[in-house]
């Protein structure tokens, strides 16, 4: 017992997230064993957190066009070139845990939420565009738009701990650039204004929130730690920590706290 078990503690030392994912999952086939299979392919038969998020990406995007074995293969060369893209997804677990009341383990993410899996996959095809890969970027972002209904140009750039609930008709163009810990709802469209090529797209600061159905367009700022108050368009900057609303939108007040992306409250001042 004390030879099998050392290798756990120093996995949770070293590796707390996937730890507590493996933990998760014994407990999953447990409570539901038809789901035993779904486990043990997606978490328990690999022995790290990249392996396993390359398995669930090259599972989720395979189709006729390509096989799941060659998706794995770009995903796991993605991973070992790039580690910076499986930190990135750690932390977007944690944020997803720490602000989704409806996320209640960290399996969760990894086997269920399209938010999560179209974010991670999305990392990997802006590793393969900035790798000069960009046939094969703009590939996994069909892919990404057709099973998540998800559409993120592989030229965007997003940061870490980010949550995207429940991820549906998320708009993200290419030369948008999301801060860390930016939490956005569904239908949010970061777009330009019309056909003009170049730096066209918006820039949102950290800790932003975004509300559903929200739309900034054009190249413009939001501040960091601003709210976006939900069916808004966003057409001019956004100063930090104000809270804009309405169409267009106008600033409504303060952002109501230090953090709106963590504390993920959308009323407006006054309401």
């Amino acid at each position: 017992m004390t030879v099998m078990s050392t290798p756990r503690v120093q996995l949770a030392e070293i590796d707390p997230v996937w730890s507590r994912i493996r933990q998760e999952g014994e407990a999953a086939v447990v409570g539901e064993p038809l789901l035993g299979g779904l486990v043990h392919s997606s978490v328990l038969h690999h022995p790290t957190f990249e392996r396993a998020l390359a398995y669930r990406i090259a599972m989720k995007l395979t189709s006729p066009e390509m096989s799941g074995q060659i998706f794995r293969e770009i995903v796991d060369e993605a991973l070992e070139e790039e580690p910076g893209i499986a930190q990135a997804a750690r932390a977007d677990i944690v944020a997803i845990h720490d602000r989704d009341p409806a996320c209640h383990t960290f399996l969760q993410p990894m086997l269920y939420f399209k938010g999560f899996q179209a974010v991670q996959s999305y990392r990997v095809a802006h590793h393969l565009w900035t790798h000069g890969r960009r046939d094969m970027a703009y590939f996994f972002q069909t892919r990404v738009s057709e099973v998540f209904g998800v559409d993120i140009h592989p030229a965007a750039r997003i940061g870490k701990g980010i949550m995207i609930d429940h991820a549906h008709s998320i708009v993200i163009g290419e030369t948008a650039v999301v801060g860390d810990n930016v939490s956005m709802l569904h239908s949010v469209t970061l777009g330009g204004t019309g056909k003009t090529d170049g730096d066209r797209h918006p820039k949102i600061g950290d800790g932003v929130l975004i509300g559903a159905g929200a739309h900034v367009l054009g190249n413009i700022k939001v501040g960091h730690c601003s709210r976006i108050a939900a069916g808004s368009v966003v057409l001019h900057d956004v100063p930090p920590c104000k809270t804009v609303a309405g169409v267009p939108a106008k600033i409504v007040g303060e952002a109501g706290c230090a953090n709106p992306a963590i504390s993920m409250d959308q009323r407006l001042p006054g309401g």
